[in-house]
């Protein structure tokens, strides 16, 4: 198949491009690198597959991709949670108009499906863990707002113009080459840079809180096996069918911990029901946590580059979640 790939040298977005390279199909990847680097795609640059286009999503054309397009892929936008409080408009324009400006294209080009990278976030603090594909969406902040308004963009796009759209919302993606951006993020960027640095693990709250630490790998197959599908029209939980407390990953890294205040607007617990798309794509997660946080030890010098943060700087970077998301 020909692949275009929005995203493809971030995180998720170039695991993906190396999949669908092993799997034999054509990849055009598109990043503007402003949080995604090239690094990502050593391995794909060598294939002659592999075809990068270091643009962003919203300048690009039908004319940029003269061959055509079977699959498409959105994965670019913004993912940090804590920054969307302080530029929500930066979030808006890249996660909602971006999405805009994919589907559009998408439709110009004839795919046969459209995938979007939606977010667990937006069911904000859940009823019921594990959390259905049902349950009320409420999300807590700018970014899950974001992610939510694409997904519905994406279904409406389905609904109007019979796009063939999937969206996968991702629990807790961790693995290689998750983001060293200069923003505060994930947990597990965080505390491979404090292990590296000999510092404490700041841990937020009792660190008795759950999260679905979902392995990369599992998410690039699960974007795989929706474009491979028949199936259309539905929102697809991606996750590890696992939730474990923030203490295991501690245990598992090895160190002291401190404890940061919680925050407000997260919640005790993260958790996918994945029913659904075991029974609609026939996919199950394969890597548990244990495996996973041993492939990122392994890994770990990757972090050797990114910010280490301590109790000053983290409460410095979440003033404004504190401010803004705090008692009302």
């Amino acid at each position: 198949m020909r692949c275009l790939i929005t995203g493809a040298a971030g995180f998720i977005g170039s695991h993906l491009t190396d999949l669908l390279l092993e799997q034999g199909h054509q990849v055009v990847g598109v990043d503007d690198l402003s949080t995604g680097r090239e690094k990502n795609l050593e391995k794909a640059l060598r294939n002659p597959a592999f075809q990068f286009l270091p643009k962003d999503i919203r300048n690009t054309s039908v004319s940029d991709f003269p061959h055509g397009t079977d699959w498409f892929f959105h994965l670019a936008g913004r993912a940090d949670l804590v920054p969307s409080i302080v530029n929500p408009e930066d979030y808006f324009q890249v996660n909602v108009e971006g999405t805009f400006r994919a589907l559009e294209l998408a439709r110009a080009l004839g795919v046969s499906k459209f995938v979007y990278t939606a977010s667990s976030t937006c069911y904000g603090i859940p009823d019921t863990c594990p959390t259905p594909e049902d349950a009320p969406c409420r999300p807590e902040h700018p970014y899950a707002l974001t992610k939510l308004l694409g997904e519905q963009m994406a279904l409406h796009w389905h609904h109007v113009y019979q796009l063939p759209v999937l969206s996968l919302r991702l629990f807790n993606v961790y693995g290689p080459r998750s983001r060293t951006t200069g923003a505060y993020g994930a947990v597990f960027g965080v505390f491979l840079k404090q292990k590296l640095a000999g510092h404490p693990f700041t841990v937020v709250g009792d660190g008795t809180q759950t999260r679905d630490f979902t392995f990369v790998s599992d998410v690039a197959t699960a974007f795989l096996a929706a474009a491979q599908s028949d199936v259309s029209g539905e929102i697809l939980n991606v996750g590890s069918g696992n939730t474990y407390a923030v203490n295991r990953l501690v245990e598992l890294l090895g160190g002291e911990r401190i404890l940061i205040p919680r925050r407000p607007g997260e919640p005790d617990c993260t958790f996918a029901d994945t029913q659904k798309i075991r029974r609609l794509l026939d996919w199950e997660p394969q890597v548990p946590l244990e495996a996973g946080v041993a492939r990122m030890i392994e890994v770990i010098e990757d972090w050797r580059d990114a910010p280490l943060w301590d109790q000053n700087s983290i409460a410095q970077a979440t003033a404004e979640w504190f401010k803004h998301l705090g008692p009302r």
